[in-house]
């Protein structure tokens, strides 16, 4: 019987984020100076800061019948976009008509372990970031001295993205920024025989490439996965996949990549990314991982 690791991983050095409260299907969080209010389905507790403090936000995100959809109602002054921090990483943080602002904070527990794994290689290792957003993952590893590749379908995350490494003062790090539809990407990227050390795999629920392409977790990871495999070098650090889709099981994402990297010598880890509240200090689940390392 196969069994793995399971974690819930907390990113814990976040001095510019913080998670407030959250219940009755909302989260209340701080990024920077500025506190917000978002839907959270997970959330199925009560609320534990009184109701003054929740009007005391910034602003609050209003979902409307789309996947994802909605508008920000802005109640309080605020700047269109300011600066976090995270170790040596600097970026813009800003509304999104998505409901996101920029940065996914229970995921710098995985920019840890990477630039861990990138310092302690002995060699430049090359690193593909597939729907790499605004580039955090991205930059983390190429702050740790490792040769990154950037992809993303949306020319607007990618010049974010560019803007974040200015912004950490990291534009002499070798990054590679792509506007492409991932499994397109790689199938490319295959057929050259270009090989990686590390993948990091971040993707959505549901999208659409450049071109109109249609990506379904469910359906499209598999597939990718085996595609990523082939990319491999006979010697990788990480292969790193998170999925933030409701119905995902930690243990189904783990097995799909163990199958992936089953030739490979190396441990696989899954389990849940979390965040502690600071008002009573519950954990709130935000996605789940697998995580493969050498």
């Amino acid at each position: 019987m196969t069994t793995f690791p399971f974690t819930l991983l907390e990113s814990t050095h976040w001095k510019d984020y913080e998670l407030l409260d959250s219940g009755d299907g909302l989260k209340l969080e701080r990024f920077g100076s500025y506190i917000f209010s978002r839907p959270e389905s997970q959330a199925m507790w009560s609320r534990t800061l009184p109701e003054s403090t929740w009007k005391n936000a910034h602003a609050t995100f209003v979902p409307s019948g789309e996947e994802s959809g909605g508008h920000w109602d802005v109640k309080k002054k605020m700047e269109e976009k300011w600066i976090m921090e995270y170790g040596p990483l600097k970026f813009w943080a800003m509304t999104t008509p998505g409901r996101h602002l920029g940065v996914f904070p229970e995921v710098a527990s995985h920019w840890d372990f990477m630039i861990d794994s990138v310092r302690n290689a002995g060699r430049q290792p090359n690193v593909l970031n597939l729907f790499g957003y605004t580039g955090l993952a991205s930059l983390a590893a190429a702050s740790a001295g490792a040769h990154v590749t950037h992809v993303d379908a949306s020319k607007k995350s990618v010049a974010w993205a560019r803007e974040n490494q200015a912004l950490s003062g990291l534009n002499d790090k070798p990054i590679r920024w792509v506007v492409e539809d991932a499994v397109k990407y790689v199938q490319r990227e295959e057929k050259r025989g270009v090989k990686y050390d590390g993948i990091i795999l971040d993707p959505p629920k549901f999208g659409r490439g450049p071109k109109g392409e249609i990506w379904e977790v469910y359906k499209s990871l598999p597939s990718l996965l085996d595609m990523c495999r082939a990319c491999l070098s006979d010697n990788p650090l990480f292969v790193i996949v998170t999925v933030y889709a409701v119905r995902a099981s930690a243990i189904h994402v783990a097995q799909a990549v163990q199958e992936m990297m089953k030739k490979y010598k190396g441990e696989i880890n899954s389990g849940e990314l979390v965040t502690r509240e600071t008002s009573a200090n519950r954990l709130l689940s935000q996605a789940v991982y697998a995580r493969w390392s050498k």
